[in-house]
């Protein structure tokens, strides 16, 4: 499981012209699945999420409250390598990745984290404001 977490004045995910999801003063998190994933993996990137130092005194979402904005991502298992065209084999089918993403979610939750995500599997409009900025990979 990977993740980018940046850190955001704001951020949005719009769907079809909806917003459905929005956070200010937080962490926006891109989350990519691979095939060996399963929800202990999920839980940890939850864990490591929610207690990243990453924000302002070295503080985390979990020290202060930050709101954290999960948007699914394949890509980021996107593979260019040998070309310059990608390759997207390491990236978890939808089948696997979206429960695993929802896991990530609501251990998030569970954790005390106020949690809003994208749309799985919808063309997603990702819009953020980057504060810092601060910008971190997690890679499980």
């Amino acid at each position: 499981m990977r993740a980018v977490v940046q850190t955001v004045s704001r951020a949005s995910v719009t769907v079809d012209g909806e917003v459905v999801g929005a956070i200010e003063n937080g962490l926006l998190v891109l989350l990519g699945v691979t095939h060996t994933d399963d929800p202990r993996v999920a839980a940890t990137m939850a864990r490591k999420i929610h207690e990243l130092r990453i924000l302002d005194d070295e503080r985390s979402a979990a020290d202060v409250g930050a709101p954290i904005l999960v948007v699914s991502q394949f890509t980021l298992y996107g593979d260019a390598r040998k070309g310059r065209r990608p390759t997207w084999t390491a990236a978890a089918p939808a089948e696997v990745a979206e429960p695993l993403v929802t896991t990530v979610v609501e251990a998030l939750r569970e954790r005390g984290a106020t949690v809003e995500t994208g749309r799985f599997r919808a063309h997603m409009l990702v819009d953020s404001v980057n504060a810092g900025p601060r910008t971190i990979l997690l890679d499980l």
